[in-house]
């Protein structure tokens, strides 16, 4: 029986957020259907994560989607209800709050975004990445979704309503005893605070309706008391095939990176990402199969959607094509999920792994997956899942294109390379 819900909002979100419960033995499933009946999935799973996709949405869709998720959830009695957002703020934080505060019929929503472990917190309701509030940092220039705040209470205002407190454990008794439904932002800058946070909520039965990133989803899976068994090990074919969608310069210095320390690094052109024909035409087929030879002669290499260099290309495609940018985006997702296809149809025995949600979501559409089984962190923020396609399983390594050092790619390979053997 579901013990847990989880309402992500990209499909990296709702992957590196299930983890959290699948790596202590709790069985847990992602789903890539918003309207997905809860009913249907196996009655030993506690832990169900939907991957909801409303980054992209207008605030007043995502609101629509995340109610009716919610309404649903409580309609089958479901304890616990986890709102997950992305760890830099971005897509629609307010509207999809308050649409959970309100199709709960809850007066507190508590909302704790810090995730320590990778240098994002909290502090008197300011949301900061690696020192820097977020707004300054790389975040606040995405050519896609720039976070243009850095008060979480502004980021919510932007979309709701709903009052918001700032709160930390040092003034519990400053809280206001409201009549009307509130959303509370907890600040956080380390993780003693944030397991301090969710123990102050647990024991004050307030951990009905919470909020945050893969951060306080840790602390969760050690406070429900849901029940873990141990998996079998896993065993991974040597080979890595790398699809980077992100244009995030933090994934484009990992890159840099990983091609300065000799990984085969393919960068495809405007026109294998943006014409929509290409892949059936002759060039298109011909390319196909010069990557397959690529991936035989190679035990990793990485295919890459930055042609120069991470957000300056994402803005001159903007400015030079006669596209939207979500478009774009749609185009770029769908080529890599035409190459992944053909790779699957050509035998692969290998292990994939897929930077970018949006990636993410457009590979496995493409290969008709709709649901994934998170396993462990094969590094921090990188996910290792398994998805099954006609019968032969599949194991994929995901991340969001702003997380890890730049050294990622190959602390990446030194950790799968355990796990071939």
């Amino acid at each position: 029986m579901v013990k847990l819900l989880i309402i992500a909002d990209d499909l990296t979100g709702a992957l590196d957020t299930g983890v959290q419960f699948a790596a202590r033995g709790i069985n847990t499933r992602v789903v890539v259907n918003s309207n997905y009946d809860f009913r249907e999935l196996d009655s030993s799973a506690q832990v169900l994560a939907i991957d909801a996709e409303t980054r992209h949405l207008t605030a007043k869709e995502a609101y629509d989607v995340v109610y009716d998720i919610t309404k649903r959830a409580v309609a089958l009695n479901i304890p616990y209800l986890y709102k997950k957002t992305d760890s830099a703020l971005r897509g629609n934080i307010g509207s999809e709050l308050t649409a959970m505060l309100d199709a709960a019929g809850g007066k507190i929503l508590s909302f704790i975004p810090a995730f320590p472990k990778m240098r994002r917190w909290t502090k008197k309701g300011v949301h900061y990445i690696d020192g820097v509030p977020v707004s300054k940092s790389v975040f606040g220039k995405d050519p896609f979704e720039p976070v243009t705040y850095s008060h979480i209470r502004e980021i919510i205002r932007k979309q709701s309503a709903v009052k918001v407190q700032v709160k930390n454990l040092k003034d519990l008794d400053t809280l206001d005893d409201e009549k009307e439904p509130e959303i509370i932002v907890w600040d956080a800058e380390t993780d003693s605070e944030l397991e301090a946070v969710g123990v102050y909520l647990y024991n004050s039965n307030q951990m009905y309706l919470t909020a945050g990133c893969a951060g306080f989803a840790e602390v969760l899976s050690k406070l429900l008391g849901l029940e873990g068994v141990e998996r079998s090990s896993v065993k991974l074919a040597p080979k890595l095939l790398a699809i980077c969608g992100s244009v995030n310069p933090i994934t484009v210095a990992q890159l840099d990176y990983a091609e300065e320390q000799g990984l085969f690094r393919y960068r495809l052109k405007t026109e294998e990402m943006l014409r929509e024909d290409f892949w059936r035409n002759p060039s298109g087929r011909d390319r196909l199969e010069q990557l397959k030879g690529f991936f035989k002669e190679r035990s990793c290499i990485i295919l890459d959607s930055n042609e120069t260099t991470g957000m300056e290309s994402a803005e001159n495609r903007v400015k030079a094509l006669s596209l939207s940018t979500e478009e774009i985006r749609r185009r770029i997702v769908k080529s890599f999920g035409h190459i992944l296809r053909s790779f699957i149809e050509s035998s692969f025995e290998g292990t994939l792994f897929i930077t970018g949600g949006d990636t993410l979501l457009g590979c496995m559409e493409e290969l008709g997956v709709k649901e994934m089984e998170p396993i462990c962190e094969v590094v921090p923020g990188a996910v290792l899942s398994e998805f099954s396609l006609k019968g032969k399983k599949y194991y994929v390594v995901s991340k969001s294109g702003g997380f890890g050092p730049k050294t990622f790619f190959i602390d990446l390979l030194s950790k799968l390379s355990v796990l071939q053997n």
